[in-house]
């Protein structure tokens, strides 16, 4: 089934969290917070300004970005959990050094 989420909403996968602290204890999955990143899936074409006409998003499918602890409404679609949310709800953009930092630490 595909999804396509309409005017400025985008669907977000969130990004597991650490499952391990600094000094190396192991979190139960009970105990961990939910991540504020994610990778966005899918968006819809725009918002429509006064005169109608569409505003295109300025985030795209496969940008990784963070947004508000309580953001979104949750949903479950072909067994995924995803988030949908508007584009305002979004914070930023993880660009491409921050996220090979993340990667590596």
């Amino acid at each position: 089934m595909s999804f396509r989420p309409l005017h400025d909403r985008v669907v977000v996968r969130r990004v597991d969290s650490e499952e391990k602290t600094a000094g190396g204890i192991i979190i139960p999955d009970t105990a961990k917070e939910k991540p504020m990143e994610g990778e966005i899936v899918a968006v819809g074409p725009g918002a429509r300004d006064d005169k109608g006409k569409v505003q295109a998003l300025n985030v795209k499918a496969g940008d990784r970005v963070l947004f508000g602890k309580w953001s979104g409404t949750e949903i479950k679609l072909d067994g995924q959990e995803l988030l949908i949310m508007k584009e305002s709800d979004i914070m930023g953009v993880i660009e491409g050094k921050a996220r090979a930092a993340k990667k590596s630490a």
